[in-house]
């Protein structure tokens, strides 16, 4: 394995700088306040910078995204779109003329997302596509006269705005798919997404890739005459995950061909970057992942390969860590992209032939996104234990400029809990990363009532970023414990592929250690221990309180404990049968991952049910069954579900509701009578 050792060294720097004293503690209102700052895109001359803001429209009760423009010297911040709809991907035209970005405004039928251009010479924005179906990713041609789109396909089993309106009854869903259902999506039909070009100046949109395929992240090569692209082919692309890169000529009629064709996924969409050619255009660099087998625990590997023909090369070669999001120096001679290491997130920059990696933004915090240009400039998202996602300029030197500022206003009034890392060792010896998160108020020698919260993925991990619910517990009188138990990102393959096929053994193991080590300190009163998470963390909240009685409140969202009733009820079913076999051959693997829901009759927590109702991702069955057996037990139990909802819960009034509950469950079982605080802040 690399050395990571300067990049290291600046991740055990003190955190007490985080730590902050206002007025009044965080609440549910700040919700409101508080702005998503995303997908930052740099002007060819580096002179602004594109973003995006997502705040909550308490009139709707949605989510409105708009696009705004900052001035990378600081000197200006300001709004570009208004519309309640949303927009999402802003990109500047290579000469700069246009702000493009995705929007469903104006559309009669439920918001297809389609393509829109603002003159940046002043009007009104153009909607330049009007198809049924839904642009979801595009990327400008190098000379500005061409748009590569990713288009999908109309929903033939959905009704119009007019054929509802008329009250029509929809047809019947007809599905031959090995695959057939996703969250979000719903059931899959025959709908895909396809490879177009749009030509700017005629309004001429071009199909180039037909057939029974998904096409992803398409990117042109440096004299706009191909594309490279990501899809899965073979006779039934649903029953595998081995995305190829491909290359296609950028005209009608021209046939996808290989770049490369590996029994790896390379540019796989779940790896969320784009392929990189080099600025002479011989070269690709690209994100690979590792053997089927492996599944989600895979580590993604920065490679590149000759645009002429030959095997793919690594750059990060012997890196035991995930790296995303390649771009290419001005010279060539270089590469940037993310690296994610224990609990955070840097950007790193590696020569062109391989070699030893250079820090270029690094230290306790998470680097989201970044972009550059061809004459230097660089920004950044970034995002620090107390300090929300925002886009900063980069200079030489490794100095931030913050630019976005959307959270700075209702931050200064906010007291936040202290956010500090830790490090415990798990029963077999094993140093398990995560935080202990102070509550508002905190005094020295008091003991406190302590959440544990565990995460989702379960390949993911808590970092060095903002975290509203950890501040809002720790705004209410709490102690947060969170850890990266085994199973997570961020400490290398190994590390990650502990838990194979033996979910909820090592892992609860593992974040139990972080609840030792809080109590050994001192923070945490062991007699009010409760414990928490969404999906694999709902997963693990059921793991841990079938195998741990210490626990006197739980709230288990969007979690499964009988994986046997999730075979053929959720969206992973090549991950179901590649892992865990199929249920009629390894009947006892399925039985020894779906202990809490065999072992029912061991849990005596309290424990709380949340999940949507549309969720196909951990779907509600799985949630029902898991409240149903507490119910039968007689142990106090409460289920809830969010209608229309999916995996995750996005309308407001619904993500303020499950704080409210949240807190309240907590609340009854964790604060002596007279000591909780007075209702959710």
């Amino acid at each position: 394995m690399k050395k990571l050792l300067p990049l290291l060294a600046t991740l055990t720097l003190p955190l007490a700088s985080f730590a902050q004293t206002s007025p009044r503690p965080l609440n549910l209102a700040d919700l409101n306040r508080m702005r998503d700052v995303a997908d930052p895109n740099l002007s060819p001359d580096g002179a602004w910078v594109a973003y995006t803001v997502s705040r909550v429209d308490t009139a709707t009760d949605k989510r409105d995204a708009d696009v705004w423009m900052a001035r990378t010297d600081g000197s200006q911040n300001i709004r570009v779109t208004t519309n309640p709809a949303g927009e999402s991907k802003p990109r500047f035209s290579p000469d700069g003329k246009y702000l493009s970005f995705i929007s469903g405004r104006n559309q009669e039928d439920g918001g297809d997302a389609q393509l829109w251009l603002l003159n940046r010479a002043g009007g009104e924005a153009e909607k330049v596509t009007k198809i049924k179906g839904s642009v979801s990713d595009y990327v400008w041609s190098p000379d500005g006269s061409r748009i590569a789109m990713i288009i999908r396909d109309a929903d033939p089993d959905s009704l119009t705005a007019a054929q509802k309106a008329k009250k029509k009854t929809a047809p019947p869903i007809v599905i031959d798919r090995f695959q057939f259902k996703k969250d979000v999506d719903g059931y899959l039909n025959s709908q895909r997404q396809h490879l177009y070009v749009f030509d700017v100046a005629t309004r001429r949109l071009t199909k180039l890739t037909p057939g029974v395929y998904d096409e992803y992240l398409p990117a042109w090569s440096p004299d706009g005459k191909q594309l490279a692209f990501s899809s899965k082919r073979g006779p039934d692309p649903d029953r595998h995950d081995n995305f190829d890169l491909f290359l296609i000529d950028a005209k009608a009629g021209a046939t996808a061909r290989p770049l490369l064709a590996t029994d790896v996924p390379e540019s796989a969409p779940n790896y969320g970057s784009r392929p990189a050619w080099s600025p002479d255009g011989r070269r690709i660099a690209f994100v690979q992942g590792g053997p089927k087998e492996q599944l989600v625990y895979a580590l993604h590997q920065l490679m590149v390969v000759d645009v002429a023909g030959g095997p793919a090369r690594p750059l990060t070669a012997g890196l035991d860590r995930n790296t995303t999001q390649p771009q290419w120096s001005a010279d060539g001679k270089s590469v940037y992209f993310l690296l994610e290491d224990d609990r955070a997130e840097s950007l790193m920059r590696v020569p062109a032939t391989g070699g030893k990696l250079s820090t270029v933004l690094a230290g306790p915090r998470q680097v989201g996104d970044f972009d550059r240009t061809g004459k230097g400039a660089t920004v950044v998202l970034s995002s620090q234990p107390q300090q929300p996602t925002e886009v900063f300029a980069l200079d030489k030197k490794g100095k931030l400029l913050p630019l976005s500022k959307q959270n700075d206003a209702w931050l200064k009034d906010v007291a936040l809990g202290a956010v500090e890392p830790m490090q415990a060792k798990s029963k077999d010896g094993t140093l398990v990363s995560g935080f202990t998160i102070k509550p508002v108020g905190y005094q020295v020698g008091h003991k406190y009532p302590t959440i544990l919260r565990i995460h989702g993925g379960p390949v993911a991990q808590f970092g060095y970023g903002f975290a509203f619910e950890w501040q809002y517990f720790a705004a209410n009188g709490y102690a947060v414990v969170v850890a990266n138990p085994r199973g997570s990102s961020g400490r290398g393959l190994e590390y990650s592929k502990a838990i194979y096929a033996d979910w909820g053994n090592k892992d609860t193991d593992d974040v139990l250690a972080v609840v030792d080590y809080a109590v050994a300190e001192g923070l945490a009163d062991p007699d009010r221990l409760g414990v928490g998470g969404w999906s694999y963390g709902g997963i693990m909240t059921d793991q841990v309180i079938a195998r741990d009685q210490r626990f006197k409140a739980a709230v288990s969202g969007a979690s499964i404990g009988n994986v046997l009733a999730g075979y053929g009820t959720d969206q992973y079913i090549r991950d179901y049968e590649t892992e865990l076999g199929t249920p009629w051959k390894n009947t006892d693997v399925y039985l020894r991952v779906s202990y809490p829901f065999y072992h029912a009759d061991q849990i005596k927590t309290p424990t709380l049910f949340v999940c949507g109702e549309k969720d196909f991702n951990v779907p509600l069955l799985n949630t029902e069954q898991m409240y149903q057996a507490l119910q039968s037990l007689h142990v106090p139990t409460q289920l809830v579900i969010y209608p229309g909802q999916f995996h995750g819960v996005t309308t407001p009034s619904y993500v303020k509701d499950r704080y409210v509950r949240y807190l309240k469950w907590y609340n009854k079982y964790l604060m002596p009578s007279g000591t909780a605080q007075a209702g959710a802040r």
